[in-house]
């Protein structure tokens, strides 16, 4: 067998409990910037991939599909040695480290969504359809979708900042070949009644992948599922409150990610 190419990661931290974190559609793996200084690095080790398409990957080849991204994730632990480890997904990365659990079920330990997406994917219609992939070259769009699912509640040189980052962070068509596969993917019968460690992570201020989603898709389907509402913010805590993010994975972790 051909080994699969290692996409572009660094790691933080040396400490026993292992994390892999997967980045949102709007940007690499530089969104979690905000939150790394807060982490724990003598008690974790966490690897910061860049899905391909995205950040110092932008220029590796890909077919960018969420299965993809979850075999990147065990070409990752693989290059790290990591027999066993945890693995976090923000909003789309959430469908990926699902994909990563069910591959490889006796090596993911726990898993964090933070507002993810569900295993049944996010599919659009009509103007919603429209909206995002106008977004694709229509930087005005991204803005618009950002605003909404924050609550209307950043400035504009905060939405600014998130819209530029993401159009000089991600090439055209990876952002476009993820959206067809996050909107369009479902697998939730093969992850109902998983009994892995889960925790979900939404902000207060988030519309559309706030808790009430959670409740109806996560909470159902995973029974050692546990919810955490973070005030304060809407789809982007890592950007929104780092704090009390990296609060909230830790506090999780400690418990299952040895």
């Amino acid at each position: 067998m051909v080994a699969r190419d290692v996409i572009p990661y660094e790691v933080q931290g040396s400490g026993a409990g292992r994390v892999i974190l997967l980045h949102h559609w709007f940007g690499d793996r530089t969104a979690f910037a905000p939150m790394r200084e807060h982490l724990n690095g003598e008690a974790f080790s966490y690897a910061f991939p860049d899905c391909r398409g995205c950040g110092e990957a932008q220029q590796t080849a890909g077919v960018f599909t969420m299965e993809e991204i979850a075999a990147d994730v065990l070409a990752v632990a693989d290059d790290l040695d990591w027999d066993t480890f945890s693995v976090v997904g923000h909003s789309m990365g959430a469908i990926a480290a699902q994909l990563a659990l069910l591959n490889a079920p006796e090596r993911v330990r726990s898993l964090i969504g933070v507002a993810p997406m569900p295993a049944s994917g996010f599919p659009l219609e009509g103007e919603y359809r429209d909206l995002f992939y106008g977004a694709v070259e229509n930087p005005a769009n991204r803005r618009v979708i950002i605003d909404t699912v924050t609550g209307g509640q950043e400035d504009d040189a905060w939405l600014d900042a998130m819209v530029s980052r993401s159009l000089e962070r991600t090439t055209p068509e990876a952002f476009r070949g993820y959206l067809e596969s996050w909107s369009t993917t479902d697998f939730h019968e093969r992850v109902r009644g998983n009994r892995t460690p889960v925790l979900v992570v939404t902000g207060a201020n988030d519309p559309v992948l706030g808790a009430d989603a959670a409740r109806g898709t996560w909470l159902e389907w995973y029974p050692n599922a546990e919810l955490d509402v973070l005030d304060g913010c809407g789809h982007f805590p890592t950007e929104e409150t780092p704090q009390a993010l990296a609060a909230s994975l830790e506090q999780f972790l400690s418990r299952f990610a040895k």
